[in-house]
């Protein structure tokens, strides 16, 4: 029993010990966010992937070389019969040798890949700035709801704090005859709401936390202790500059652009498919066994002109298919430029608001507040209910609530903001 009893008071530090919140600022928020956000990783791979499809085109336009050796066993000086135009006659051989093929030209189509693949590359690019805006928007929403879940949550202790108190005051009143029981049970109901109000909040507070971990890339549950970030500027009075700023400045419009650049060159490319291509072939090497017939060694050299004539309208459709697809990225861009700047204006119009609630929660609490003075001045001199003073009770926590919240709100609207004019990096 002694034994049971000592081994459970050792234990007893090792489960008091709770892990250390993390000091964090937003600027730190965002560097391990894109240090370890696997979303990011993936778009810079993606990136450094599609930078190699242009040497791919490329090596078209250098010599390739292959190597053979070829054995064969064959009925000497016979000729092929079926399958085939001509007759060569095959011989029993052992032999080596080499061949190189080289392209001269044709006629613009790899070139015109080239450039397609450059240009799809560097859409990848606005691909990856599009990740990073996403991942530190997410950071952002992350940050300031966790510094708004811990702002409701004081807020909620001091609610129960608070009900707690008056509880007690009329439990106590109620005892000497002072209070009836419905003072007393509006009190405690009022207190169970606060207590809620605080298991919610503490609720919320952990969720935010783990979205907070979740957008930096951290897998396991943290806690956080944030540094409070400077309240943003006011809002610019017009709209319209901030369009043009995002029309231009917006990486999933720059990615769609260069994509409907590429497509009109993959056209262009698709055309070439007419023309003829032009190309030299050389071989040599040696027979160091085989029939008298075949000499000891071998050599060539020839040009090859490939003339396309007719192939069922294949390059037809390929090239009316990639010049609708170049007409198709051309919507596009048009669609997302129209979607870009009804967002703008959405995020403007929340900013906005959210800015002016700064100002009306303040004056909200104050009103409530004086509310719940002279409400509570009233209950004590007897001339209201215990209504009454629960109604001012609960507008006081819903004033508060909305104070606690409006800074932290606005900078997200302002974050969101950023991220629709292409400014969040």
């Amino acid at each position: 029993m002694i034994r049971t009893a000592l081994i459970a008071f050792a234990l007893v530090p090792l489960f008091a010990q709770q892990p250390q919140p993390l000091p964090l600022t937003l600027a730190e928020a965002h560097r391990l966010a894109i240090q370890n956000n696997p979303q990011f990783s993936a778009a810079r791979l993606n990136a450094s992937a599609a930078y190699q499809v242009p040497a791919e085109y490329r090596a078209n336009y250098l010599p390739s070389a292959f190597g053979s050796v070829t054995g064969v066993g064959a009925d000497s000086g016979s000729r092929l019969a079926a399958g085939a135009l001509n007759n060569p006659v095959v011989y029993n051989r052992l032999a080596s040798g080499i061949t190189v093929n080289q392209l001269f030209t044709d006629f613009g189509r790899t070139h015109n890949l080239i450039e397609t693949s450059k240009l799809r590359a560097q859409a990848q690019d606005q691909v990856t700035e599009t990740t990073r805006a996403d991942i530190l928007l997410a950071t952002d929403r992350s940050y300031f709801a966790v510094l708004r879940a811990h702002a409701v949550l004081d807020v909620a202790q001091q609610t129960v704090a608070a009900r707690q108190l008056v509880s007690e005051q009329v439990t106590a009143l109620e005892a000497n005859r002072l209070k009836s029981l419905l003072d007393v049970s509006f009190a405690n109901v009022n207190l169970a709401d606060a207590r809620l109000l605080f298991v919610q909040a503490e609720n919320d507070l952990h969720s935010a936390e783990a979205e907070l971990a979740a957008a930096m890339g951290l897998p396991a549950q943290i806690a956080f202790t944030l540094t409070e970030e400077d309240l943003p500027p006011s809002l610019p009075n017009q709209v319209d500059p901030m369009i043009q700023d995002a029309l231009q400045n917006r990486p999933e419009l720059k990615d769609l652009r260069l994509e409907q650049i590429a497509a009109e060159r993959f056209a262009r490319a698709e055309h070439a498919l007419y023309y003829p291509t032009i190309g030299a072939t050389g071989t040599t090497g040696f027979v160091p066994a085989a029939d008298q017939a075949v000499p000891g060694r071998y050599g060539a050299i020839g040009v090859n002109v490939n003339i396309p004539v007719f192939n069922g309208g294949l390059f037809k459709a390929r090239q009316t298919e990639a010049e609708l697809r170049a007409q198709a990225a051309t919507q596009n861009v048009n669609d997302l430029a129209n979607r870009i700047t009804r967002d703008v204006r959405v995020a403007y119009l929340a900013a906005q608001t959210a800015y002016q609630r700064l100002a009306l929660t303040d004056q909200l609490l104050k009103q409530a507040q004086l509310a719940l003075d002279l409400a509570q001045s009233r209950y004590d001199l007897g001339l209201s209910s215990i209504i009454e003073l629960s109604q001012a009770q609960l507008n006081l926590t819903s004033a508060q609530i909305a104070v606690a919240s409006a800074k932290y709100v606005y900078q997200a609207q302002w974050s969101l903001l950023q991220f629709q004019i292409g400014a969040l990096r």
